[in-house]
């Protein structure tokens, strides 16, 4: 058994300072001791997935990252960990607890996780390792993680119950978000195509906005108009994109804009209240909303019944707006640069893309390593995604 104290300071002195995740009784005594420490970061996420994604985003904005969660929870970290880190060759630190490990009593719905959690994280590529419960076995055990992970791939620990001694939460204060402002645009004749939007978003940001994309069309879109080193595409981890986003603007002072779309921001619904409750002051969240999941056919999503900008302002968003035009949009951009953030726009705009849609030609290593870099060059400088001159 080891303390959280020796675990947090061997990861430390290896540079792992930023921890996210969903919390497992034990893990409580980990998550505790990273919680009483003010000199380390963490995120609690609303979802496994989202966690995953969060890191993702820390990552590149040059943080080395430690994702915390139950094995029920791993079901829920498939996804970003097979279609995100592993495209991108984005490492993580994962620790995740062994519930309903054979041999030791545990309720029935951890029975099945129990026998295959490490079949599981082999299936998905992921090298592994027990959770170092030891002070002897702890520096060596990290020192083999950082090694693997040298190589872009995330590394686990399986963590048992009573590996890390029980402590006490010292309480820290939080500040709670104040009410947000919401600004509507009407409808204005036809609703603009996808292109069209991103064709005006583009003529309203500058060389230091950094940009997360979301599945799909859209960064598919917005590569076919303009590739910029500042441009990340996601090519999987549908819903991700937010958390992504979130895990950038957590830790860069660069101005901050995620493009999601109607289906990934259902999916992953719960991001919202977790970007509420960081509050990121750079981050300007744009979900462009054609009712239908434009990749698979036009099947239609639930969005026409959502009304995203008042679920943003509950979550704690400081602005949202909701438009159908492009003249509305801009001005809503306008708006959002200037008034305190997080910040969401929602766009309502016509199903169907671009002809003759092509596919990024960067590959998601290169494009995931030039994002990393131009965030390691952004000045540091107040954000504000302001209209380009």
């Amino acid at each position: 058994m080891i303390t959280a104290d020796d675990f947090i300071a061997a990861a430390k002195t290896r540079g792992h300072d930023f921890y996210t995740g969903v919390p497992c009784s034990f893990l409580t005594p980990l998550i505790n001791g990273v919680l009483s420490s003010q000199a380390l970061t963490y995120v609690g996420a609303a979802s496994e997935g989202e966690a995953v994604a969060i890191a993702a985003g820390a990552w590149l904005a040059g943080r080395n990252t430690v994702v915390m969660c139950q094995n029920s929870g791993l079901g829920n970290a498939v996804n970003p960990l097979t279609s995100l880190n592993a495209p991108f060759r984005i490492p993580t630190l994962f620790v995740t607890t062994w519930r309903g490990q054979p041999g030791q009593p545990d309720e029935p719905q951890h029975e099945v996780m129990g026998r295959i959690t490490q079949d599981l994280l082999s299936l998905m590529e992921i090298p592994q390792a027990p959770f170092p419960a030891t002070p002897e076995a702890l520096g060596p055990a990290l020192d083999e993680a950082v090694a693997e992970m040298a190589g872009g791939i995330p590394y686990a620990f399986v963590m048992k119950k009573g590996d890390v001694r029980d402590e006490d939460l010292q309480a820290l204060p939080r500040t709670l978000p104040r009410p947000g402002r919401r600004a509507d645009w009407p409808e204005a004749g036809p609703r603009p195509t996808r292109a069209a939007v991103l064709e005006r978003f583009l003529t309203l940001t500058d060389d230091r906005t950094a940009v997360v994309a979301t599945t799909g069309k859209a960064g598919r879109e917005l590569f076919t108009l303009a590739d910029r080193k500042q441009h990340i595409y996601q090519v999987g981890s549908m819903g991700g994109a937010s958390g992504m986003a979130l895990g950038v603007a957590l830790n860069t002072k660069a101005p901050m804009v995620v493009l999601d779309g109607d289906g990934a921001a259902l999916m992953k619904l719960g991001t919202f209240a977790t970007i509420g409750a960081q509050a990121p002051d750079n981050l300007i969240h744009i979900l462009l909303d054609n009712g239908v999941h434009d990749s698979t056919g036009g099947q239609a999503t639930v969005s026409a019944s959502v009304d995203f900008a008042a679920v943003a302002l509950a979550c704690g968003y400081q602005f949202a707006a909701s438009c159908s035009s492009l003249d509305g949009f801009e001005a809503a951009f306008r708006a959002a640069s200037e008034s305190p953030r997080p910040a969401l726009i929602h766009v309502r705009i016509a199903p169907g893309s671009m002809e003759k849609l092509g596919r990024p030609t960067v590959g998601p290593v290169d494009v995931a390593r030039r994002f990393k870099d131009f965030l390691a060059g952004i000045r540091p400088a107040a954000a504000s995604v302001g209209a380009a001159s």
